[in-house]
């Protein structure tokens, strides 16, 4: 099994900023692609940006030029800067990560998801 602790969510005024964290642990044989995704209430959950382990990244059209996805691989974590909040930047933030384990069976993969961490920006 695999956990993702999430942290760095808050309310913030538009403008401002805030960075996202998500730490990785559990049965890890390699951290595979890393992700944030989002849910505004009364809509689907949508990708803000993602991330290779050899660091190519991926954003939505709404948050280029505004948020910056890393990552550190020898902490098993991301991050998500976020500038330039708008208030149609409010939602919960999910972590999601692809990993690999080495099980009975052998190299295994799966997806994980986080338990969210709630961003509101006021306008």
């Amino acid at each position: 099994q695999v956990q993702l602790v999430e942290s760095g969510g808050g309310l913030v005024q538009a403008g401002g900023s805030l960075r996202l964290s998500c730490a990785a642990s559990g049965n890890i044989f390699h951290l595979n692609a890393m992700g944030w995704y989002r849910q505004a209430p009364g809509k689907q959950r949508e990708l803000v940006a993602t991330i290779t382990s050899i660091g190519t990244t991926n954003y939505a059209d709404s948050v280029k030029g505004r948020f910056t996805i890393s990552r550190d691989n020898a902490k098993n974590t991301v991050y998500l800067q976020m500038n330039s909040l708008k208030a149609e930047d409010t939602a919960v933030y999910y972590c999601n990560a692809d990993v690999s384990h080495v099980s009975y069976y052998g190299l295994e993969q799966y997806d994980y998801w986080g338990q969210g961490t709630q961003v509101t920006v006021s306008s």
